[in-house]
């Protein structure tokens, strides 16, 4: 990654949003379509629950009160029973002591860096993994703290997640990372780390003490078996929660992404010192976005009506991408990963989308950087995020085909 180190690389535009990049490459050219679809932000569209409006409403007097950085025992109460329900009675997070509400897990994962940093002393340069493509919150994390930023490709020869196996022979590596951000289920490829893989991620966390940060984002969004957690995975070994952190939010599970409410989870100690940092530097979560949060992490029938319409949108892409573009239906999340590699990779294949069908996508080597290996992972995909109604994917989908034959 060719840019200036630390904050600089983040305050002089060194670095780019992946939805700045793609403003640049498209620049005013018109779309090739009638009726423009838009498929590149992550942003869901389906219904949010009923009942959030009265609720807002039945709590707008605790605008005029400064909110709680802890969060209310309310809300910190309904995270840790939903995890009971999700994940069983031992993954469930103390109420008073593993929780912390966060606006929405971007700024808490961002945040998060600032304290894994501080948590530990190395020699040399302390470096930060990330999966490989990545959420820009991750590298923005590392270059807060003047980290190295790392990144492990993950490819379809690695199951769409890093690679275990090359990372825990880099000893070197590991003694100086403060931490290791891993998604799962996967942003942009849909992939779910099995038990076992988050299993052998703690473990080297552990071994190094570094903090695993598990981006669950997407957990409630899946194809037929519900991922498993990393409080799950970690309430089974002696030592718990330790050198584990989870965020999770109700943006994707619940269709609130204007909300900006999210959690984190895990480490005792490092909530601790983490909820101190955020006291000092980080706005609370809203009293009235509290207390609709409680209520929404309480009730799961509308979680389960948004999985079933993000299956039919999984139904609609295996009609129609059956056999093309390296198509696999996503295990989880609502990204569509695919290979456009002979029709000039992502970039190419990005504007010939665009301006012959109409349709907008991510070039997904704007979604990863080199790797260790000197390979942008991204470079041959595009990225599609179904948030859009079934019938409008299946246009879009149908208008993709036909360009990239």
């Amino acid at each position: 990654m060719a840019t200036p180190s630390g904050l600089a690389a983040l305050a002089n535009g060194a670095v780019l949003s992946p939805f700045t990049q793609l403003r640049k490459l498209l620049g005013s050219s018109p779309a090739g379509h009638q009726v423009p679809i838009d498929l590149t932000i992550g942003e869901p569209r389906e219904p949010m629950p009923a009942f959030v409006a009265s609720k807002l409403a039945e709590a707008v007097a605790s605008y005029g009160q400064y909110p709680p950085i802890r969060g209310t025992q309310a809300l910190r109460e309904a995270i840790s029973k939903w995890s009971e329900r999700r994940y069983g009675a031992a993954a469930a997070p103390d109420a008073d002591s593993e929780i912390l509400p966060i606006n929405g897990s971007r700024e808490g994962l961002f945040l998060a860096a600032l304290s894994a940093a501080g948590r530990k002393n190395v020699s040399g340069r302390q470096a930060v993994l990330m999966c490989n493509p990545y959420y820009s919150a991750y590298v923005g994390g590392a270059l807060a703290v003047d980290a190295e930023p790392v990144f492990l490709n993950a490819t379809a020869e690695s199951g769409f997640l890093p690679d275990l196996d090359e990372l825990e022979h880099d000893k070197a590596l590991l003694e100086r990372t403060v931490a290791f951000y891993l998604c799962s289920p996967a942003n942009p490829q849909g992939a779910v780390a099995s038990r076992e893989y988050i299993r052998r991620a703690l473990d080297l966390a552990r071994a190094y003490d570094f903090i695993l940060f598990f981006d669950e984002c997407y957990s409630e969004i899946y194809s037929d078996v519900p991922p498993p957690g990393g409080l799950e995975v970690a309430a089974a070994t002696p030592q718990r929660f330790d050198n584990l952190v989870v965020f999770n939010s109700l943006s994707k599970r619940s269709n609130l992404p204007g909300l900006r409410s999210g959690f984190c989870a895990g480490d005792r100690e490092f909530i601790e010192i983490f909820a101190e940092l955020r006291n000092m530097v980080a706005p609370q979560v809203p009293g009235p976005t509290q207390f609709v949060s409680a209520a929404v992490w309480s009730d799961e029938a509308h979680v389960e009506a948004n999985r079933a319409a993000y299956r039919a949108k999984y139904d609609v892409a295996d009609r129609i991408l059956a056999g093309k573009y390296g198509y696999q239906r996503p295990a989880g999340g609502f990204f569509l990963w695919l290979d456009v590699s002979k029709f000039g990779g992502s970039a190419q294949a990005t504007v010939t989308l665009w301006q012959d069908a109409g349709v907008k996508v991510i070039p997904g080597a704007y979604l990863a950087q080199a790797g260790r290996n000197g390979i942008n992972p991204g470079a041959d995909y595009v990225r599609l995020a179904l948030v859009r109604d079934a019938v409008t994917v299946g246009e879009a989908l149908e208008r993709l085909v036909v360009v990239l034959a």
